[in-house]
């Protein structure tokens, strides 16, 4: 009984501990430093060699000015355990007195414990960071690698260098410690990426890309190619990279993967040439059956999204000899797919389509692969107007996987059904759900689609014009573009004036830009911005014109203010990230 006793009691003791010591970290978040200080103080004495403890006991005080009684406390501690960092704290506390003299001695002091015996580094080093005195810590850091060559403290140096603006010795330090220990690679890359991205210039970028260049020239390292083709993957030179790739694997050809995995970035990016170019690559230099189909996969998807009908012909044949090449089974699913997908969509034959699918669904398939081939099942109902059909095999893609994206996905386009078959009721239930989807695509689709019914309800209860506007898009859902411009032409001219007329002229936008007509494009979204600049579309129409002027027109002058309206007068756009990365490339990182 008494070992059960004194187990609760112990038990007991330290929940109260730990109590404690959450109360008084609360206490001194907040600002509350007499309380902190009290708490702390009490759990000092039940661990008097706490340095957490005793640290908090001291900046509480030199938070409530009371210097003398910390600097008694300091040099009580380090009377008794004689550690270099304390001095740096001693000399900090001379520094709040304003006794510059003293605490330049201390700061000394520490450096030359450093001196003596390198391991003190570990302690001086972060007090000297910790208080931002980086010339210190520096020194610190410098000196300890002296006396002992084997110590690496590159990743602090290099930090430090960032800290005080010396960009030259933080980019040379980290890539001397990304080379020395590549398994840091990953994180020196999160690091200098952010300063690309966040915190960096033009100047910033040119200085990075001509130290990476320097070291490729000196030293034929692979490692030097691999750091290049991430350099110009974050600044989206999706070509650059792939010259660096190539090297890699002229040099080792183990394996694709970065390659690939390249391609596939260009795709997601939609650099359709540079994507071609490393496709075509992979197929001349590998037999490896999984990668070929994957290669032709996205080379047909890439030429499909481009086609016109009079490339339908060719394309059709072309997918026929590939099939015909690789075989109907379940590696070649995602070409199966695309092949009923080309059928229904573009040569107008939703009966082939529904064949291919039929004939693919006998294989022995995953869950994953079913559910796929009942979407596009779906997708070629919905195609031919048979709404009930497509929501059948959506629903049960959704019963089948759900709390998945792929499920979250079939929910989405069982709500666009009901949206396109005019049950806005129903369809808005739907997307008020998604919009809270995990996967960002889908929630930012829902949201559009909630807005466009719920902005149409309230300007119209009885949605004329958002019946009319729902065909319009069905019509883009089936790829008849020309009826579906007209369609939208006929919405502007109808309802002139109404609250559709913002979303029409958008869309009316967004079609100008597939058929290619740029100025057509940009006038649309001028419409927005003259006569709807209040409205929930207009940084949608200053983002698209930036694109169009930045990646169509060549035009970056004209490009740039439009970004910066993103950036500064719609922070809370689904287009902000993007925006700002396109405006920092114009603003110098494209000519890299």
């Amino acid at each position: 009984m008494k070992l059960v006793f004194s187990f609760i009691l112990s038990f007991f003791s330290l929940a109260l501990f730990a109590q404690n010591e959450q109360l008084a970290q609360n206490y001194f978040d907040k600002g509350d430093f007499e309380k902190a200080r009290l708490i702390y103080e009490d759990l000092l004495k039940g661990q008097p060699s706490n340095t957490v403890y005793f640290q908090r006991v001291v900046e509480s005080n030199q938070q409530l000015q009371q210097l003398d009684v910390a600097e008694k406390l300091l040099l009580d501690r380090y009377s008794k355990y004689k550690q270099a960092g304390l001095l740096v704290e001693i000399g900090y506390n001379y520094q709040l007195k304003k006794n510059e003299a003293e605490a330049k001695k201390k700061y000394e002091e520490a450096i030359e414990r450093i001196g003596t015996n390198a391991g003190e580094v570990y302690s001086v080093g972060p007090a000297f960071e910790k208080h931002s005195l980086l010339d210190y810590a520096l020194r610190s850091y410098q000196l300890a690698k002296e006396k002992e060559p084997k110590l690496n403290f590159n990743f602090q140096m290099a930090l430090l260098y960032g800290q005080q603006g010396k960009t030259d010795q933080m980019i040379n330090m980290f890539l001397d410690e990304a080379f020395a220990n590549p398994q840091n690679s990953i994180i020196i890359q999160n690091r200098l990426s952010r300063f690309m991205a966040e915190d960096g210039s033009p100047e910033f970028n040119e200085t990075l890309r001509k130290a990476l260049l320097i070291r490729a020239q000196k030293d034929q390292d692979i490692f030097w190619n691999q750091y290049l083709s991430w350099f110009y993957v974050q600044q989206k030179e999706y070509g650059k990279a792939f010259i660096q790739e190539k090297a890699v694997y002229r040099r080792n050809q183990e394996t694709f993967a970065n390659i690939v995995n390249l391609a596939q970035l260009a795709v997601q990016e939609g650099d359709s040439d540079t994507a071609k170019e490393i496709y075509q690559f992979v197929l001349e230099n590998t037999q490896d059956l999984d990668i070929r189909i994957d290669a032709n996969y996205n080379l047909m998807k890439i030429r499909i999204a481009v086609a016109t009908s009079k490339d339908n012909a060719l394309i059709e044949s072309d997918m026929k000899k590939l099939l015909d090449e690789f075989g109907i089974n379940p590696q070649t699913l995602p070409l199966q797919l695309l092949n009923a997908h080309f059928a229904t969509f573009n040569l107008s034959n939703p009966e082939l389509g529904k064949q291919i699918i039929q004939d693919a669904l006998k294989l022995n398939l995953n869950k994953y692969q079913q559910a796929d081939l009942k979407m596009e099942l779906a997708d070629i109902y919905l195609f031919e107007q048979k709404f009930n059909q497509a929501l059948l095999y959506y629903s049960q893609i959704e019963d089948e996987l759900k709390n998945d994206a792929v499920g979250h996905q079939a929910s989405l386009k069982a709500a666009k059904t009901s949206y396109f078959k005019g049950d806005f009721d129903w369809a808005q239930a739907q997307f008020t759900t998604l919009k809270s989807a995990s996967t960002q695509l889908i929630a930012n689709d829902a949201l559009e689609y909630y807005l466009l019914i719920n902005d149409n309800t309230v300007a119209d209860s009885t949605r004329v014009a958002l019946t009319q506007f729902a065909k319009a898009d069905y019509l883009m859902y089936q790829n008849k573009v020309s009826e579906a411009k007209q369609k939208f032409s006929e919405i502007l001219t109808q309802f002139k004036g109404n609250e559709i007329e913002a979303v029409t002229e958008l869309r009316l936008g967004r079609i100008d830009e597939k058929l290619g007509d740029y100025n057509g494009a940009l006038q649309r979204y001028k419409n927005i911005l003259d006569f709807h600049k209040d409205g929930i579309y207009s940084d949608e129409a200053l983002y698209f014109s930036a694109c169009i002027y930045s990646e169509k027109l060549n035009d970056p002058e004209k490009a740039k203010p439009l970004f910066e309206k993103v950036i500064f007068e719609h922070q809370d756009s689904i287009y902000f990230v993007e925006a700002r990365k396109k405006y920092r490339t114009l603003r110098g990182d494209s000519n890299l």
